[in-house]
């Protein structure tokens, strides 16, 4: 893999929506090519919402929670929310980013895998080790992520389509 270098709307501001989608950019071309498929912004049960959530062949899910700033880092208190609805979750960062805070006791370094990334690659620098998640909570997010790729297709062909249901 090419050297991973902050695209210039990172540089520019880090914090940046667009830095955010840069990141989720560069690790789902990463995801794809270890054959798992990833869509963002979805939903889960409890009212939080996944940046990336991928699903491989054999039907494991991946969470990716995307940081660009080290507030929203330091701050964010629901991430083990999402937990229970993956088998591995991952933090993903720009590169540059001080993601030495991920080390510590608070961020379960022992379970959560850390992701490095640009808006044309990524690369996996700690592996997420995989928690099973139950057959009942595997089904129901599983069928979640599949009405939510099936309604964001529909969108797209035919942006009226929302109207009638």
């Amino acid at each position: 893999m090419a050297s991973l270098a902050p695209p210039a709307s990172c540089v520019d501001d880090p914090a940046s929506p667009l830095c955010a989608a840069d990141v989720a950019r560069g690790v789902t071309r990463m995801l794809l090519r270890h054959d798992l498929v990833a869509m963002g912004e979805v939903p889960l049960d409890g009212g939080r919402r996944a940046d990336l959530m991928a699903l491989d062949a054999r039907g494991r899910i991946v969470i990716v929670e995307i940081k660009v700033a080290r507030g929203d880092l330091l701050g964010d208190g629901k991430w083990t929310d999402y937990l229970d609805h993956c088998d591995r979750y991952f933090w993903a960062v720009p590169a540059g980013f001080d993601a030495s805070p991920l080390d510590r006791e608070g961020f379960l370094p022992e379970r959560t895998g850390v992701i490095v990334a640009d808006r044309y690659d990524a690369a996996i620098v700690r592996e997420a080790t995989t928690h099973a998640m139950t057959a009942a909570a595997r089904k129901r997010c599983t069928l979640a992520l599949a009405r939510r790729a099936g309604r964001r297709l529909i969108g797209l062909t035919d942006p009226e389509a929302g109207l009638i249901a």
